[in-house]
């Protein structure tokens, strides 16, 4: 049986350091964009959300759905609650994280299936493939929405 680990213990696991050390930043930045793939990258990606999107949100959606269906509803989530926050402060509507994360989620489940590794190349180019595909996936959205 998984053993639940306490936000600091997360934290600790996924930047290296614990949480609020000065070096939190530049150790999730150079461990997600260094990240040997897509899903890998968001593991890394601001633990503190990640932690909290992981056991409230993704753990509890797999006692009933498919990993790959509750994967999706988490980056949808996580992407709802961004549109909230942005409409929120804007005080108007605010529609863009949403389906931007759900094709984030989508390229997450393929370049798993795909078993894609980028861990032979530079942590530059590492860095430049997730970067793109991050901005792919905007883009993707952004056109997707545009047509509807």
């Amino acid at each position: 049986m998984a053993r639940k680990l306490s936000l600091r213990q997360y934290v600790k696991r996924r930047n290296g350091v614990p949480l609020g050390a000065s070096s939190s930043l530049t150790n999730m930045l150079k461990n997600a964009l260094g990240a040997k793939n897509f899903s890998q990258f968001w593991l890394y990606w601001n633990p503190i959300w990640g932690y909290y999107l992981a056991t409230k949100i993704q753990k509890p959606l797999t006692h009933f759905l498919p990993h790959t269906l509750a994967l999706i509803l988490t980056f949808s989530i996580s992407g709802l609650l961004h549109d909230l926050a942005v409409s929120l402060i804007k005080k108007d509507t605010f529609f863009v994280c949403t389906p931007w994360f759900f094709v984030m989620s989508l390229a997450v489940i393929v370049s798993s299936k795909l078993k894609v590794d980028v861990s032979k190349y530079p942590f530059f180019i590492r860095a430049i493939i997730h970067t793109s595909t991050v901005i792919i996936c905007y883009w993707v959205s952004y056109f997707a929405l545009r047509l509807m």
